[in-house]
């Protein structure tokens, strides 16, 4: 996936992906689109939604207490094929912009390179 154009998404699936999955692709698309529209359309909360919450963990399942104002099932099983076939993300949503915006580095300061390059 890209972004050539600015409020564009290109999709360029490789040629070893087969019909099923470019299917299966398409449906998850077509879904997450339903769910803008449930939004756009007030059906749905603007701020605590399925799309705001994703990805959603086995863990959050399995929550006893589960305290969002959709179904675990429009959560985790948003279309019919992840049923049978689904990634479990090992964790809930990062703030990948905060983390672009504020870079760690973790490597040793550029004095420690001085006598390797003697």
């Amino acid at each position: 996936m890209s972004f050539p154009v600015a409020g564009t998404l290109m999709i360029e699936p490789t040629e070893s992906e087969s019909k099923p999955e470019l299917d299966r692709f398409c449906d998850a698309i077509i879904a997450i689109r339903a769910e803008i529209r449930a939004i756009e359309d007030g059906n749905m909360d603007a701020t605590n939604n399925p799309l705001r919450n994703a990805p959603h963990t086995a863990v959050d399942l399995a929550e006893d207490d589960w305290r969002r104002p959709y179904r675990r099932e429009e959560a985790c099983f948003p279309v019919v094929s992840l049923l049978t076939d689904k990634y479990w993300c090992p964790v809930n949503r990062i703030d990948n912009v905060y983390g672009d915006r504020h870079l760690i580095c973790s490597c040793p300061p550029v004095e420690a390179y001085d006598s390797a390059a003697e």
